[in-house]
């Protein structure tokens, strides 16, 4: 008799949900039935071509405000090329925007063991785990040994450790998408540290 019942209920509630679902399935999605979602239909975000009412020049794609920056702008890849030119005038015009702290130097310094001491060594001495396997020239030393470019390597400013960071050079690859700008800047940082270490 129990079983009888527990069978009758859940008949009665199967019967219930498909006479449900057929009643709200029945006539032509506009204003007949249910409609589940009805901002799927009509759209109230306005596209970028159209007219747009809550702006005084009547656009709705807008220019952004004046000295804003764009997302994924980066100043060096628009104003210093991937050349040696680009690379020269990076050293006169880009010097580093992160003020110089304990806590700025640990995080360079943290940047730098995670993305650069691999190849450079954690002094800076180009020993790194990837040179010790063999198959790779070391890097030149930041205290004694000189760029690839021309000059020691002690004597790289901001612009060029930074332009070089951002492109690669030689062997090294390009950390621009690895690393934001300003991580690039502590990691600058740190490289003068270990610039003057012998």
């Amino acid at each position: 008799m129990l079983a009888m019942n527990k069978l009758r209920i859940l008949s009665l509630t199967f019967l219930t949900v498909a006479s449900a679902a057929i009643i709200a399935s029945c006539g032509n999605g506009k204003g007949q039935a249910w409609e589940y979602a009805r901002n799927m239909y009509d759209p109230i975000a306005y596209n970028p071509d159209q007219p747009n009412k809550n702006f005084s020049n009547q656009q709705t794609a807008q220019l952004p405000p004046d000295g804003t920056t764009p997302v994924g702008y980066d100043r060096v890849v628009e104003e210093y090329p991937n050349t040696l030119e680009g690379y020269n005038a990076a050293s006169s015009g880009l010097k580093n925007p992160v003020p110089v702290s304990a806590g700025t130097m640990n995080e360079g310094k943290l940047l730098y063991n995670h993305m650069c001491a691999h190849c450079h060594g954690t002094t800076g001495q180009g020993d790194g785990n990837v040179v010790s396997v063999g198959k790779f020239p070391p890097p030149p030393s930041y205290s004694t040994g000189n760029s690839s470019r021309g000059g020691a390597m002690k004597d790289l400013t901001d612009g060029k450790i930074f332009h070089t960071i951002t492109y690669g050079v030689n062997l090294m690859g390009p950390h621009r998408t690895q690393l934001s700008p300003t991580e690039r800047w502590k990691i600058v940082m740190y490289v003068h540290e270990l610039q003057k270490a012998q």
